[in-house]
């Protein structure tokens, strides 16, 4: 459904200590709605004894909470449950403030919608509102999470070392503005709406990048065949695995050269210079890239259509296709492909077990492992005729945009995510009365 802002001009606005806000919005702070049990605040509880194998209840945690005011449970540590009438349960429709984290993290929010018991961490606090007819809950930890985003939170913490926390009585001391309830539930409504488009397009995402690992796996062991037709593919065994009877297998270094030459970045000092922070793990596009100028030892120099091999860690499987010239970080291997391969398939192969696993078994070094060129360049891999690899490439490359599509717009929803969050929270643009009359009952 389409909705019509309301401009501000449309508003009749009063001066407040959070600036203009429209006449009927009241100004209190927090710690005024706990004193009249409008709501109920309370930290978690330290446990230092804990499970990942799903023994107790979750224990939420600050990870458990993203910068977008999501609640996030991949990583969840498990405690032993504490008596049913402890305060230390959380319940759908609670808020959960992050109340000590690094300086930057502190005072992360989100609205608590799972079904389900949990309990918190002492490093979480609970926010409960104890009356919907004053306030929502989902509407107060969005304007939490917009006083983040603003940077008004972290101005209350108080740092120490490594950390910085926000105590109960600061966290009382908050300023939050209260629009009509039926105003609050409307904003909270079409915030999450917003949030709701984003977590869709990371599980599309999440499941192109899940296609593209399979693919991977298929297309290097079968070729560009339907994978129905799998079983009408002759292979043959090789020390590296079942391979189509076709395909050879060679050293790396038989197709891929590595270019030589550096040069001090004050030569080329508007030059692009790439380092590993600029590669994106499992991926073949360089997506970031820094200037010359704004380093200092000598650089590696790669050309468009290059190879660039993160060696440094190399299980954080770094490669990607150079598509412009530039300079890179000496921890970067620049490799040229041969006639005997096409340059999208090397970069793609850089990035399958047969040239990841042979990189880290070739490491050395304790705090700063590396691979080189002598070690890596004799790792085994398959070689397809060039009409196949050409085919690969162009599948692999497919999927690569249709992630890349999808990251757009993930993008974009953030950047309206935000947008909407200052401009709804601070009145700069209204939502229509109609509309706003929808929510006129408060939600159980």
């Amino acid at each position: 459904m389409k909705i019509e802002a309301i401009p501000a001009e449309a508003t009749r606005f009063k001066e407040t200590e959070l600036g203009p806000l429209p006449e009927e919005w009241r100004v209190v702070r927090l710690g005024d709605l706990w004193k009249q049990g409008i709501l109920w605040i309370k930290n978690g509880f330290s446990q230092g004894d804990f499970n990942e194998q799903g023994s107790g209840v979750p224990h939420l945690r600050p990870f458990n909470v993203n910068e977008w005011g999501e609640i996030s449970l991949p990583q969840i540590k498990y405690v032993a449950p504490p008596p049913d009438n402890s305060p230390y349960w959380v319940y759908k429709g609670d808020v959960i403030f992050n109340n000590t984290n690094s300086e930057d993290l502190v005072g992360k929010v989100a609205y608590f919608d799972r079904e389900g018991k949990f309990v918190l961490s002492n490093h979480m606090t609970i926010v409960r509102v104890q009356d919907s007819k004053v306030l929502n809950g989902a509407w107060l930890a969005k304007w939490l999470l917009h006083l983040g985003y603003q940077g008004f939170t972290q101005t209350l913490a108080r740092r120490h070392v490594n950390q910085a926390s926000i105590s109960l009585a600061r966290l009382r001391s908050i300023p939050i503005p209260l629009p009509p309830p039926p105003e609050q539930r409307a904003i909270a409504y079409v915030l999450r709406t917003v949030q709701e488009a984003k977590e869709a397009t990371d599980r599309v995402i999440a499941a192109l990048r899940e296609l593209k690992k399979s693919l991977m796996r298929h297309l290097f062991t079968y070729g560009p065949v339907p994978v129905d037709a799998t079983d009408r593919v002759e292979l043959k065994e090789t020390e590296i695995g079942p391979l189509p009877a076709h395909w050879r297998v060679v050293r790396l270094g038989e197709v891929v050269e590595l270019r030589k030459g550096t040069v001090s970045p004050a030569e080329v000092p508007e030059a692009r210079y790439v380092g590993l922070e600029h590669i994106d793990s499992g991926e073949i596009r360089i997506r970031r890239f820094g200037k010359a100028s704004d380093t200092r030892s000598a650089k590696a120099i790669f050309h468009a259509g290059d190879i660039l091999y993160g060696k440094l860690r190399p299980y954080l499987d770094k490669a990607a296709l150079a598509e412009w010239d530039g300079v890179c970080s000496t921890d970067i291997l620049v490799l040229i492909s041969t006639e005997a391969v096409d340059r999208t398939f090397a970069a793609y192969l850089m990035h399958t077990d047969f040239v990841l696993h042979h990189a880290i078994a070739t490491t050395t070094g304790v705090n700063h492992p590396r691979t080189s060129w002598k070690s890596l360049s004799q790792a085994t891999i398959p070689l397809p005729p060039l009409s196949e690899q050409r085919e690969i490439a162009r599948i692999l490359r497919s999927v690569d945009e249709h992630i890349e599509a999808e990251e757009r717009k993930k993008a974009a929803l953030e950047a309206l995510f935000k947008t909407l969050l200052h401009h709804l929270m601070m009145a700069k643009i209204r939502l229509p009365e109609e509309f706003v009359a929808r929510f006129a009952e408060a939600t159980p």
